[in-house]
């Protein structure tokens, strides 16, 4: 049974989450960048969790999907802080995150801040250090200039009709939380698994992503995978992943 509802955070803001119980380890889903949790793998998960009767969360972070708050007023350390809230208030004993693109970074950070709680990691096309590594070293010199000046740039999206804001603060709070070149010191499992054809995260990136994890670390490669990796053999194959990482 999913029950919704909302965690309230000590600055009056609210995360919108749906929370299955069930068995554990619990598997917590974190979302990419101006994602939502009703997305098509997180939904997929969901049903997948409910035939396993396994533990199940999913989230919006703050200024996405049904959260409260504006998207241009977030940063990596609110969104962290939402997902230690989740892990915090909603789970209880080891999770296995799930982290979907910059999902990916936030559940190394969660793992790094909550270790304990950490029974395994699954990342999908992981944009880990997205911000300075992914998109600022992608920008002209001109987009660079108006975020500096002006404190914002409007990003069109393939995705979406309207542009949406990139911010100073996101570059500039990014720059607290790179792991990449970085060992972290994480003894659970992880997995990868990385489209070939993927525009935003090249598969090269996780390949750096590798070099951050424990010994205990596979990279699941998908020839023809684009970022999102929502196709059902794509789906399919994270799910298979996250059985095997739970034995079942």
């Amino acid at each position: 049974m999913t029950a919704n509802g909302e965690l309230a955070r000590d600055d009056g803001e609210r995360v919108a989450y749906a929370r299955r119980l069930g068995r554990e380890p619990g598997i917590v889903w974190l979302g990419g960048f101006k994602s939502e949790m009703t997305g098509t793998k997180a939904q997929a998960l969901d049903g997948w969790a409910k035939e396993q009767k396994r533990a199940f969360v999913r989230f919006d972070y703050f200024g996405h999907g049904a959260s409260s708050g504006r998207f241009r007023d977030g940063t990596v350390t609110r969104w962290l802080g939402d997902t230690l809230a989740v892990l915090d208030s909603l789970t209880e004993g080891p999770q296995i995150l799930v982290g979907s693109s910059m999902g990916g970074w936030l559940a190394l950070l969660a793992a790094r801040a909550r270790p304990e709680r950490i029974a395994g990691l699954l990342l999908i096309a992981p944009a880990v250090d997205f911000a300075e590594a992914l998109l600022w070293n992608s920008l002209d010199a001109d987009v660079r200039r108006q975020i500096i000046e002006k404190g914002e740039w409007l990003r069109p999206s393939q995705y979406d009709p309207d542009p949406y804001p990139i911010t100073r603060a996101l570059f500039e709070d990014g720059r607290k939380h790179l792991l990449l070149g970085k060992q972290l010191a994480l003894s659970c499992p992880a997995r990868i698994v990385q489209g070939m054809a993927d525009p935003d995260v090249p598969w090269t990136h996780a390949l750096k992503v590798l070099d951050v994890l424990g010994a205990d670390t596979e990279l699941t490669l998908v020839k023809s995978g684009d970022h999102r990796l929502s196709k059902p053999a794509e789906i399919a194959l994270i799910q298979r992943t996250l059985s095997a990482m739970l034995g079942s």
